[in-house]
């Protein structure tokens, strides 16, 4: 099945110039290189001042880039790929939740998470990247797949409205052991250091390795959600990389904010389980009836997550008895 799939995965990249490809690459690249040298050069706590201030710039730049697409390309293109960032933008906050009890578990000081979550970030943009081009080139050979994930995301729908929320275990401590066992780990930190000698010379990890590989682990698991959710929107391999890319990158900065904000939108998963019912039965219905236009499937994305966000708000202004 691989050779079959590998001719597709490298022509699937031809339906857009390879410019604007090279364009993509580099204002990453630029991103990742400002974040890094520019606004966190020093080790320090993020604060939610700042971490606000670093999210609207990178929704800013997501924006402007998915007006560039709008105008290059038209339209349609141009509302995919804002339907897609949305959708990724936040199936990404569960995420963030987890991130922050593998810090906790790992007892990560402030001033260094921003380093986990930096190299954090750049492996899930890479790992991501990979996992789009095969499932574009699966889909473009083995057409039925988009059924399976129209089954597998109406499921995850249901049950994320129906499970209760409850805070994902943290089971680091456990997997530290077992990283122990295959690698040295010192007992404390050394700065923003992932590696160190020890007094007798000997290289080791630091703590901060095993909590970045569980950050990469944690990703990992939860693109199995949101990348056959961003597939099922659009098969276009330029506008589900690059809207995957611009949710992400924002999420080292978002986290901060979302530590201050988690407990005002209790009525998020709610729309986000809607969300993914949405998806997976558009994609039975653009199969068996007829394509849902863009405009509708951007409508409906943000009805539903800006009426989650929306009741959230208002349910700190009701009586007692209407919660």
């Amino acid at each position: 099945m691989f050779d079959q799939l590998w001719p597709l995965a490298g022509t699937a990249f031809m339906g857009w110039p390879v410019l604007v490809w090279c364009g993509l690459f580099v204002l990453v690249g630029g991103l990742l290189a400002f974040d890094l040298k520019v606004l966190n050069r020093t080790d320090h706590a993020i604060g939610f001042a700042e971490s606000l201030a670093t999210t609207l710039l990178y929704v800013a730049v997501a924006a402007a880039f998915g007006g560039g697409v709008w105008g290059f390309a038209g339209a349609e293109a141009g509302m995919l790929y804002f339907t897609a960032f949305l959708v990724e933008k936040s199936l990404s906050l569960d995420n963030v939740f987890v991130i922050s009890t593998i810090f906790a578990a790992f007892a990560v000081p402030a001033k260094h998470q921003h380093r986990v979550l930096f190299w954090g970030i750049l492996g899930a943009v890479v790992m991501r990247g990979a996992m789009i081009v095969l499932g574009s080139a699966m889909i473009a050979r083995f057409h039925w797949i988009l059924f399976a994930f129209g089954a597998f995301l109406l499921l995850s729908g249901v049950k994320a409205l129906l499970t209760p929320p409850r805070r994902p275990d943290a089971g680091p401590p456990r997997l530290l052991a077992a990283l122990k066992r295959l690698l040295p780990v010192t007992a404390e930190f050394h700065g923003h250091a992932f590696f160190a000698r020890t007094p007798g010379g000997r290289l080791a990890a630091t703590p901060l390795l095993p909590a970045l590989i569980v950050v990469e682990a944690a990703d990992a698991i939860f693109a199995v959600d949101s990348i056959p959710a961003v597939l099922s929107i659009t098969g276009d391999p330029f506008i589900v990389l690059s809207s995957n890319i611009f949710a992400i990158l924002g999420l080292r900065a978002l986290y901060s904010v979302l530590a201050v904000m988690v407990g005002r939108f209790v009525y998020l998963r709610h729309g986000l389980a809607a969300v993914l019912m949405f998806i997976g039965a558009k994609i039975f219905w653009g199969e068996l009836v007829g394509p849902v236009p863009a405009a509708v499937s951007l409508a409906v994305t943000v009805a539903l997550l800006g009426g989650a966000v929306a009741a959230s708000l208002l349910r700190g202004r009701l009586p007692a008895f209407c919660k």
